[in-house]
């Protein structure tokens, strides 16, 4: 894998600045500028997030969703979900057909059938289009702030300072009010779409109440007494659960055993998640030497990996090598250690493994052609650029596959094609600066009209196209 409890699944939480003025604003400039603040900030996705990459995670994630998306009325192959490294429990969607789930959601789950729950409450944004009608409940609140403002500054006017703030005040939590109420029901309409799906896919919907109720307990933990259900942005989540119990209760699949397979994949990625993320330490404390499960030998090989123990790390992944020999993701990490370690001839042959056995994973195979190029043997490089153009092929939104493509070419003394690669990266990254130049210099090199060419032709376009807006703004 490479490297405030709350639960906000209709949308993320944003950050946001203002620049200090040389001197302080008038008290009624800052109230208008805490208010409009306050109502953009409800309606405004979430910044965006350190994605985590885990080719086991993510092959889980898109099993288990699949027959979700489905019932949804959507296509799996459109459906991505991604990981998001963040220790909340949370899952948001902020348009597209992308649900982001926080490895804290995970962590903090105990099945795999309560993510499941979770998801489908997400699909339910996606396919109700609440993301596009989110405007529909900004511009009402908006409109009642405006009206607020303009009766507050005549106010202020007139000199009634006091009775223009109050009024303001009053406009802001009235707009504020009128959204929180539109966002309420568009996660009502999501819950409820979350069951039509877990009951048309067959999934019992267990995981669904138990999750909730775990929220609940969070609520009760807080005080749900100090809570105003009316200044959420989510029902509560007891009127979530009375609200869903029936209908989940009715379906066939209420009694539906959880899948096996699939619960024992999810303790696996959820004991690599300790591993990779919680401080070694902690990891260690959570999954004693005493522990020899699979899960515990998982989480002990990332944590003492991390931790500076090469030696200890390598014991754990020969440990899960020994339980599974041709588990692909037992070979990964066996090699990925190595490698990380200094040991890249040692690293290819597990890497091989993984590749072949997982069917040339983009992200796994990225890893066996990096190996191969860090053995510094020029016999491996040919091997390595074919590894990794499968990869970029199948996954071409992984920066760090196209760095290792574009370093290959170069080795091999291809620069045009090392520029492209470049470019690729680049303009993934959002630098559109560095992806304008490489891939004017790879279409100087590159035959013209080949696919190459017209590749570089249209990132050298694109990228040009998005400087010149960037000066447009800033004039």
């Amino acid at each position: 894998m490479p490297g405030q409890a709350r639960h906000d699944e209709g949308g993320g939480r944003c950050s946001s600045s203002i620049h200090p003025r040389s001197s302080p604003a008038p008290r009624w400039h800052r109230l208008i500028a805490a208010a409009a603040t306050a109502i953009l900030l409800l309606a405004q996705p979430a910044h965006a997030q350190s994605i985590l990459r885990d080719a086991e995670t993510e092959a889980l994630l898109r099993d288990m969703s699949a027959p979700l998306v489905t019932a949804a009325g959507l296509r799996p192959r459109d459906v991505q979900i991604a990981l998001i490294n963040d220790d909340s429990i949370n899952a948001f969607v902020v348009g597209g057909q992308t649900v982001y789930v926080h490895s804290g959601l995970i962590q903090a789950a105990d099945t795999a059938n309560q993510v499941q729950g979770v998801i489908a409450h997400e699909l339910g944004h996606i396919a109700d289009g609440h993301v596009i009608t989110s405007s529909e409940g900004q511009r009402p609140a908006m409109g009642i702030y405006l009206l607020s403002m303009v009766l507050g500054l005549a106010a202020m006017a007139a000199g009634g300072g006091e009775a223009g703030a109050g009024i303001l005040s009053a406009g802001q939590q009235a707009a504020m009010g009128k959204y929180l109420a539109f966002s309420r029901v568009q996660e009502a309409t999501a819950d409820a779409s979350a069951v039509r799906y877990l009951n048309t896919a067959g999934i019992t919907g267990r995981g669904m109440l138990e999750f909730f109720k775990k929220l609940q307990q969070q609520e009760f933990r807080y005080g749900t007494k100090n809570i105003d259900p009316f200044m959420q942005s989510h029902p509560l989540s007891g009127t979530r659960i009375q609200t869903m119990t029936t209908d989940l209760q009715n379906s066939p699949a209420w009694r539906k055993p959880l899948d096996p397979a699939m619960e024992e994949r999810f303790k696996r990625i959820r004991a690599k998640l300790d591993g990779y993320l919680l401080p070694p330490a902690q990891a260690l404390q959570k999954y004693p030497d005493s522990d020899q499960t699979v899960y515990a030998h998982y989480a002990r090989a990332y944590a003492y990996h991390r931790a500076g123990y090469p030696d200890k790390a390598d014991a754990e992944a020969e440990a899960l090598v020994a339980k599974e020999p041709n588990d692909p993701y037992f070979q990964e990490i066996m090699g990925q250690i190595l490698l990380e370690a200094g040991k890249p001839k040692q690293a290819i042959e597990p890497l091989r493994r993984a590749t072949e056995g997982s069917r040339s994973d983009p992200l796994i195979a990225t890893t066996y052609g990096h190996a191969l190029i860090a053995t510094e043997d020029p016999k491996n490089y040919d091997e390595a650029k074919r590894i990794l153009k499968t990869a970029v092929g199948r996954d071409d939104e992984n920066p760090f596959a196209w760095f290792q493509l574009g370093t290959v070419y170069e080795l091999t003394g291809d620069e045009p094609r090392a520029a492209l690669a470049s470019a690729e990266r680049a303009s993934m990254m959002g630098d559109d600066r560095t992806a304008a130049d490489r891939a004017r210099y790879a279409m100087a090199g590159l035959p013209k009209n080949t696919p190459d060419w017209i590749r570089a032709q249209d990132i050298a376009m694109t990228s040009q196209d998005g400087l010149d807006k960037n000066r447009k703004k800033r004039r």
